[in-house]
């Protein structure tokens, strides 16, 4: 797997996760009554914590493996059946009506202490699980696991990758207003769906690479790693 191939895996299995277009209506629900620029300052907010977190679990989550004495492949498995999981749910069900927000009733005032003070209270459940749940740790723990081939620049990528998924989060919240009037509720199920389906699929060869991984012949490496070289 070249540094290019590394880079557009890790990028679409955190965007399948993550799923910041699938999220839209749920940030907009989240935001309801708050002015367009305190709804931006919200969509960095919330970014910022994603490249903060992702980042973080990125370089300590081997380390952490290691302490709890968790093998990779037993990590690959049970994060490929976490993943699963969560592709199923939103493959079977409307992702985006299953989920709703306690919000406050919307008549906070303009200004940044009112943006924290929103954001603070989108953390649990928006921030997490919602967006950075147990699926987006364990997806940033084993492509840091194949990052380590590529030495330094394997790092740096992986950290470009977590910016850039951080980037098009806040870019979709910040137009939540447009992707809303474009895609409409069908159109947003049906974007949530195919990535739900991605998901699945990618969860199903985290599953492989680890029993292969983990034994000897049971799993062919063709299987395991398509379209290694």
């Amino acid at each position: 797997m070249s540094q290019w191939d590394f880079a557009v895996n890790f990028f679409v299995a955190l965007f399948a996760l993550i799923d910041p277009i699938g999220n839209v209506p749920l940030f907009a629900a989240a935001t309801n009554g708050v002015k367009g620029r305190e709804s931006r300052l919200i969509a960095v907010y919330l970014s910022l914590f994603v490249l903060v977190f992702l980042t973080f679990f990125y370089f300590s989550g081997l380390a952490l493996l290691e302490f709890f004495g968790i093998s990779l492949a037993a990590f690959r498995i049970a994060g490929g059946v976490i993943l699963f999981l969560l592709g199923l749910d939103m493959v079977r069900n409307d992702f985006t009506a299953s989920l709703t927000l306690d919000g406050d009733d919307g008549t906070l005032a303009g200004g940044k202490a009112q943006a924290r003070a929103r954001f603070e209270r989108m953390i649990v459940p928006f921030a997490m699980p919602l967006l950075i749940g147990p699926g987006a740790i364990s997806t940033v723990v084993i492509y840091a696991s194949e990052a380590k081939r590529f030495g330094l620049a394997g790092a740096a990528v992986g950290v470009a990758v977590i910016a850039a998924l951080a980037l098009a989060t806040m870019l979709s919240f910040w137009a939540t207003p447009v992707i809303t009037r474009l895609l409409g509720r069908i159109g947003l199920t049906i974007v949530v769906r195919v990535l739900g389906l991605i998901l699945c699929a990618l969860a199903v060869q985290f599953v492989l690479a680890g029993i292969a991984e983990s034994t000897a012949g049971v799993i062919l490496r063709e299987a395991a790693a398509p379209y290694a070289k």
